[in-house]
């Protein structure tokens, strides 16, 4: 579900793009998945929780706003395809962190499938590269710094709001950041005027709804989930597959796809199965057993 969800995400935010700027749309998305949780609040939200409230602004940052904006915007010069590639990224910058900050040891065999993921995931940019398409290398860091927020999120989730139950983390996470985002659009007469004379607008904002409902409030849900009942490492792994349903909606796009994707594809499954061979890198935290929904 998260890789269908987060693989068509990257088209979503190619339309959103076309009429707003890679900040609006970010903005927009993080506020629209406020609204879309905002019911939830009186259920979720209470005072036993604001110990966490440093876990919460972390992941409302690194796992919504920073990476909405930042990924958005390199949609402005990169395919959504390459896009997507680059977020494969994301287990290796989760390893690192996992490593270097929370000194949590690596088994061998899970640390060659994140070095073969992350070859394919290469692979696949270096074929892009190649075959002609546009790799300003400006767009391309926005995509990698939204990549490493992901990392930062996976173990966020982990170490931090582990004992959390998940609606609970992103209905408090949307809580820091789903506000500044409305007041940011509210003060942005570019925002406005784009909203009111672009004859495009509304199809635009659709496709940025469906991204804020389905790409940030109910994937967040569904990744914390993963996580907290397996590992940071392996929930990021999930980005390895990514690409291979933003590679089918690039060429009903029209975006140009080369015979090699398909081989670095496969490499980069090669480097999933090796990740999450005999379970992940770390163990699970303590999980809260209380329902989700």
């Amino acid at each position: 579900m998260l890789t269908f969800v987060w693989g068509s995400s990257f088209i979503l935010m190619k339309r959103g793009v076309e009429v707003f700027t890679g900040i609006q749309v970010g903005a927009l998305r993080v506020f629209v998945a406020f609204l879309a949780l905002s019911p939830l609040v009186f259920r979720h939200v209470n005072k036993l929780l604001l110990k966490h409230w440093k876990g919460f602004l972390g992941m409302g940052l690194f796992g919504s706003l920073l990476p909405g904006l930042l990924f958005a915007e390199s949609q402005k010069g990169i395919s959504s395809s390459l896009t997507s590639m680059i977020n494969t990224m994301t287990p290796l910058f989760t390893v690192m962190i996992t490593v270097f900050f929370f000194k949590e040891k690596v088994r061998i065999l899970n640390l060659a499938g994140i070095v073969i993921g992350f070859l394919g995931a290469l692979g696949l940019i270096m074929v892009n590269g190649h075959s002609g398409t546009n790799t300003n290398l400006s767009f391309v860091i926005f995509a990698l710094l939204g990549t490493l927020c992901n990392g930062i999120t996976a173990n966020i989730i982990k170490y931090s709001l582990g004992t959390v139950n998940s609606v609970a983390c992103t209905v408090w996470a949307m809580l820091f950041v789903g506000p500044v985002s409305g007041v940011y659009l509210l003060c942005d007469a570019d925002f406005t005027h784009r909203l009111t004379t672009n004859p495009l607008a509304m199809q635009s904002l659709g496709y940025i709804c469906i991204l804020g409902i389905l790409g940030t409030s109910v994937s967040i849900i569904l990744f914390n989930v993963l996580i907290k009942n397996t590992s940071s490492i392996f929930g990021a792994s999930v980005t390895y597959l990514i690409p291979i349903v933003a590679i089918m909606w690039g060429v009903l796009d029209g975006e140009h796809i080369v015979p090699m994707y398909i081989v670095c594809a496969l490499v980069i499954l090669t480097g999933v199965y090796l990740v999450n061979k005999k379970e992940s890198v770390v163990e699970a935290a303590p999980y809260d057993s209380s329902p989700d929904l």
